[in-house]
């Protein structure tokens, strides 16, 4: 028979489940798990706002897959990690938030530091968990960690009142972790239905003349893009991706259109418009990619791949659709592709009088769309004189005020430039214009090595999400891609990145104004910047400096000298630690394409003069 405390419980469980590390802040309510933590394996990182613990376990999440898990006591602490929670909802992002509560005894009657974080959480967690009893947590936790990550991933809560932390109970012994939730799956397809329908796919791509593959966050992992890449070989086809999907097929593939929707690509914004079939795989078509629903793919058939039944239909009726993960669904419908084409090109040879003569003509001129959309994005490209290779980039190293998309762009370049292998790098952004600028221009070339906040678009996500990256791949150099705005909403992080000694490079794109907020009120409010500039903005260079950080500036701005070699300050040798370089850039820089609310994307603006 075994004896534990609630406390020692967690603990326990979460080193059965193979954490070795949790963010977070401790607190009144929290303080007996926190002092069961110490006499654990479990490394703890003291993070300077529990939103930035959140963000932190996201860092490690989103780079493995697998959950991680941040801690949160009451009232205030809770509420400052409700952000982090609701971003990685968004997102489908696997957390484990666990949060001290004050004692059962005092739960509704506005005690010390008391929030109903159960009830605030249902909405942005995909379960919720309040815990009464010490034995309840040998299933809540081993549960928390299996919906985590069975069907669409997501965050889970475990709320844990501090009377529960310490009190004892006896159990048998200790549950291992398990497998899958049942049940979690239940709405997929299976069975002769699946095969009917990988069938119909099939058939519709085999006929299509303008297909288009349109990938979001449910393929943005390994599996799922080495599915991509094995059913492209079969069947090649334009791929355009949302902002979550950037990675699951290489920046450098002459397929690869690039993203779609406000600030997508003219090319893929053009193609998804003209398409006549539309292979969505693991997308949402959320208002950001879609613009106006109805002018969105007008002329196409929609085939929908999603491994939550809820989205099919949601926004776009599907033709055709699947529900079921991603890698998986996408591997067997190349199977089924396979044995059409096969079957097609024997008739042909056999009897060619006797095929449909428009399914005889659909592999050329499938070849044809795609030839001709490779050529616009490589032409569209050129318009902002950038180059699809990445490998000759054209920015002076003491130009005043750089373009920032060939600076982004460039970051590879200079990478090797300075001896670092650009396979080596991640990237994360915080919201706004430099995060449009990285999506559109910076040469994604693998699944899990560009991360961003997508859906819910927070402001100060980039540094501690870096800090998280770094810690769960070590070897790496992870750049935060940011701006003055976003980098002060939780600049109190560089402590814990100094703290932690890991090598990210945060990369700031200062220009004295919310960037988006500034474009927006130029193009659609006639230059009525109410408070989008800052009055008085810090030297946030030596703000860094102060934290010991090494710092370099890429352009000065009279103030401050350029730095020619700031590469080499930016890129240095595995485990030199944390850098900070600073770029001015032009306030009047906005990110274009650019598609106004209510317009359709293909009516983009290109330049401030065609608004």
């Amino acid at each position: 028979m075994i004896e534990a405390t609630g406390a020692q419980i967690i603990v326990k469980m979460l080193e059965l489940q193979g954490i070795d590390v949790v963010a977070g802040i401790p607190g009144g309510s929290i303080l007996p798990l926190y002092d069961e933590l110490a006499r654990s394996s479990i490394k703890h990182v003291l993070v300077r706002q529990e939103q930035a613990g959140g963000f932190f376990a996201q860092g490690i999440a989103r780079t493995t897959g697998n959950p991680a898990v941040c801690f949160a006591t009451s009232g205030p602490g809770a509420m400052n990690l409700l952000t982090a929670i609701a971003d990685a909802r968004c997102d489908s992002i696997p957390l484990i938030a666990i949060t001290g509560q004050v004692n059962t005894s005092l739960i509704g009657t506005d005690a010390f530091q008391e929030a109903d974080t159960f009830g605030l959480s249902f909405p942005i967690t995909k379960h919720s968990i309040m815990v009464k009893k010490p034995e309840e947590l040998l299933s809540a936790i081993p549960q928390a960690f299996l919906i985590a990550v069975s069907g669409r991933p997501g965050p889970v809560l475990i709320d844990v009142p501090r009377d529960v932390q310490i009190a004892w109970c006896r159990f048998n012994s200790w549950p291992l972790p398990g497998q899958k939730v049942a049940g979690a799956e239940r709405f997929q397809t299976e069975g002769d239905c699946l095969v009917k329908l990988l069938s119909l796919a099939s058939e519709c791509l085999l006929r299509a003349n303008r297909p288009v593959l349109y990938a979001g966050g449910g393929c943005n992992s390994p599996e799922a893009a080495a599915a991509l890449s094995h059913l492209q070989q079969m069947y090649p086809l334009p791929v355009v991706c949302s902002l979550m999907g950037l990675g699951c097929i290489p920046e450098s593939s002459p397929a690869f259109m690039g993203m779609v929707g406000m600030h997508g690509s003219v090319t893929a914004n053009r193609a998804m418009h003209d398409a006549d079939v539309v292979l969505a795989i693991g997308v949402r078509f959320d208002d950001r990619a879609t613009g106006v629903v109805e002018k969105f793919c007008p002329h196409a058939h929609i085939i929908h791949i999603d491994i939550d039944a809820a989205e099919i239909n949601k926004i776009l009726n599907a033709h055709i659709s699947v529900v079921g993960d991603c890698a998986s669904i996408i591997e067997q419908l190349s199977v089924v592709l396979d044995e059409q084409q096969n079957a097609l090109h024997s008739a042909i040879k056999l009897a060619p009088s006797g095929v449909d003569r428009s399914i005889m003509a659909a592999e050329s001129l499938r070849r044809d769309w795609l030839e001709n959309l490779t050529a616009a994005i490589y032409s569209e490209r050129k318009t902002y004189q950038i180059p699809k290779d990445s490998s000759s980039p054209h920015l002076p190293l003491t130009a005043r005020l750089p373009d920032p998309r060939l600076l982004i762009m460039s970051l590879p370049y200079y990478a090797q430039k300075a001896g670092l292998s650009p396979d080596m790098l991640i990237v994360t952004t915080d919201v706004g214009q430099h995060q449009m600028w990285a999506a559109q221009f910076y040469p994604i070339e693998k699944p899990r090595t560009f991360l961003t906040s997508g859906s819910l678009g927070t402001m100060g996500f980039g540094l501690p999400v870096a800090i998280g990256a770094a810690w769960a791949n070590p070897g790496k150099r992870v750049v935060c891609i940011t701006g003055d705005g976003s980098i002060q909403m939780n600049i109190q992080e560089l402590a814990t990145l100094v703290e932690l000694n890991l090598d990210v490079t945060i990369l700031l794109l200062d220009n004295g104004v919310l960037g988006m907020v500034h474009q927006q009120q130029e193009i659609l409010f006639r230059g009525n910047y109410s408070a989008s500039v800052f009055e008085k903005s810090p030297d946030l260079l030596a703000v860094a400096r102060s934290y010991g950080i090494k710092c370099a500036d890429v352009a000065g701005d009279g103030a401050s000298e350029a730095c020619e070699d700031w590469y080499r300050i930016a890129f240095p040798f595995k485990g030199s630690g944390p850098r900070f370089v600073r770029c001015f850039i032009d306030k009047t820089e906005n990110v274009y394409p650019f598609v106004p609310s209510g317009k359709a994307n293909i009516e983009a603006l290109q330049s401030l003069s065609l608004s």
